[in-house]
C-alpha cells in the first residue's frame, strides 16, 4: 500500500511574487498552502509508507535523536541502502 501526499509547486520570482504549477489541478479550490522543499516531502512519504508498512528494519537502535537531526538522516540510522531507498520511491 503507497501513500501520495497531493503536492504542487510554488514558484517565487525576483520580486517575491508566488505562482501556483498545478497541472492536475489538485488545489483549485483551495485558499491557502503549505510550502515543503521538495526533498523533505520526498522524506515525509517515504517515512509514511515505511509506517503504513511497517518497514523499519533498525527502529530499536536508534536511541537518541536529537531535534537539529535531519529527518533524511533516519533512513541511514534505519540502515537503508541506497537500492531501498530507490525500491520506496518506486513504489511512489
Amino acid at each position: 500500500m503507497s501513500y501520495k501526499i497531493d503536492n504542487a509547486i510554488i514558484k517565487k520570482d525576483r520580486l517575491g511574487n508566488v505562482t501556483l504549477i498545478d497541472p492536475q489541478r489538485v488545489f483549485d479550490n483551495e485558499e491557502a498552502f503549505v510550502a515543503i522543499k521538495s526533498d523533505d516531502l520526498i522524506t515525509i512519504q517515504l517515512l509514511i509508507n515505511s509506517i503504513l508498512t511497517n518497514d523499519f528494519k533498525k527502529w530499536r537502535e536508534i536511541r537518541q535523536f536529537s531535534d537539529n537531526d535531519p529527518v533524511k538522516s533516519l533512513f541511514v540510522r534505519l540502515g537503508y541502502t541506497k537500492e531501498d531507498i530507490a525500491k520506496l520511491l518506486n513504489e511512489l
